[in-house]
């Protein structure tokens, strides 16, 4: 199996000029395939359509919860609208200041080893997919692989599947 046979094809994407507001629309509507669930996590393309980022709902999270504040004790002066009320103080800031820079991807021909390796050694759950290119063609999710594997696992039992 290559990463092209398990990647859901790119329908969606950001942009770093988007507000933090504009991508959280977007990212909770987009699509997983046919899954109509909302994203975790999009790639961020400049205007020309090459790759610069990616937005995952941890990187919104990290902005509503800057790095300064994890040296805290937050339960000692933390109120109960804090979150709601930074959420609102990020919510103009662009994608393109909060986005995580340091890509990992995936050509579309590399196989499925190769896929599982680099999520587990770089600690992500979606890898963009590359064509020959650098062009971004789809998205290889932690859960389609997982699915995958178990629908390999379960065939050799001769259980059904799905």
């Amino acid at each position: 199996m290559l990463a092209k046979d398990l990647m859901v094809p790119l329908a969606e994407y950001l942009r770093p000029e988007m507000t933090l507001r504009e991508a959280a629309v977007v990212l909770r509507s987009a699509a997983e395939g046919e899954r109509k669930i909302g994203v975790k996590g999009l790639p961020v393309l400049d205007q020309k359509g090459k790759m610069v980022g990616f937005l995952s709902i941890g990187d919104l999270l990290k902005a509503v919860f800057p790095p300064y504040m994890r040296l805290m004790n937050i339960g000692k002066f933390s109120w109960g609208t804090m979150a709601e009320d930074m959420a609102r103080k990020v919510a103009d800031r662009r994608v393109g200041e909060v986005m995580t820079t340091e890509i990992v991807t995936v050509p579309e021909d590399a196989p499925l080893m190769v896929c599982i390796d680099l999520m587990l050694r770089r600690g992500v759950k979606r890898l963009p997919v590359v064509a020959g290119w650098g062009w971004v063609v789809g998205i290889l999710y932690e859960q389609d692989v997982f699915e995958a594997l178990c629908d390999v696992m379960l065939s050799m039992s001769g259980e059904k599947l799905g």
